[in-house]
């Protein structure tokens, strides 16, 4: 019977710190009675993830005794560092250094920011460890349930064993809820919303509103970077000192969740599927 967690050639299991592909991890090591020699998990920090996430991440390599390689990105060669638990960026350092290296903030049009801050450096970091790797003849395992059609789309199958096996959400949620720990973040409707890249700007915009009326201090970074890139030029194309165009700042996001103001009256503002992983 096919087993698509079955490592069958040198595999990065990507794990993003989530709960989907930390259930993707416990599939592999379930099929493989562990982890094979020819798979590495690898966790990309970018700084802005919640500590609980750094935890969740931590947690899973002690309570699986697995090892999981911690990278971040640089911006020099070999654009990638390798860190711990302990020495992870916590305060978006490697972003900000892809922000100050680019002199130009990404959008929704233009998401550098995940194939420079996770892509790349796992591409990296596999050759580094001898590996001929590249970023479409490998079996990457990314975590994408079988309920995200759209993320699914261009992703080959082998690289996707959740959505081939048919797991969705609830299954996800069911693992955890049976399991002995979990990943301890703010949800939204279900949804751990605090994880990857806090207040990314591909989240729709009630959570971002809910995520910083629980922490205020979460927008202050995006603001700092709002304000760090001054080429009002390329702002006419998206690509200068802001985040969204269609979106206000992340200064006015944070006064207008401070005075609990209806943003719009949009409650519906869906996220933009993204690479990130949940």
């Amino acid at each position: 019977m096919f087993d698509p967690f079955k490592i069958i050639e040198p595999t990065v299991i990507a794990f993003s710190g989530g709960r989907t592909s930390g259930y993707m991890l416990w599939r592999v090591l379930q099929s493989n009675n562990g982890l094979p020699d020819d798979a590495r998990i690898v966790f990309c920090n970018t700084g802005k993830e919640h500590e609980s996430t750094l935890q969740f991440v931590k947690e899973c390599s002690d309570k699986w005794n697995v090892h999981i390689d911690w990278i971040e990105y640089i911006a020099e060669k070999p654009y990638f560092k390798i860190v711990n638990f302990e020495t992870a960026s916590r305060n978006g350092e490697p972003f900000e250094a892809l922000i100050e290296n680019y002199q130009k903030l990404p959008n929704p049009v233009q998401r550098f920011c995940t194939g420079l801050l996770k892509l790349r450096p796992v591409h990296k970091f596999a050759q580094s460890i001898g590996w001929e790797h590249s970023y479409d003849d490998n079996a990457d395992f990314v975590g994408i349930r079988a309920d995200e059609p759209r993320r699914a789309m261009k992703m080959k199958p082998e690289k996707i064993p959740l959505y081939t096996a048919g797991v969705t959400r609830q299954d996800v949620m069911d693992f955890w809820n049976n399991n002995d720990f979990d990943l301890n973040l703010l949800t939204f409707k279900g949804d751990a919303i605090a994880g990857n890249c806090d207040l990314c700007f591909l989240k729709g915009l009630p959570k971002i509103v809910s995520m910083i009326q629980a922490d205020p201090s979460r927008a202050d970074w995006w603001i700092k970077m709002e304000s760090k890139i001054k080429d009002k030029d390329n702002v006419k194309s998206g690509n200068g000192n802001t985040f969204r165009s269609d979106r206000p700042k992340y200064e006015k996001l944070k006064e207008y969740a401070l005075s609990q103001q209806n943003l719009f009256g949009n409650e519906d503002d869906p996220d933009i599927p993204c690479f990130c992983g949940d």
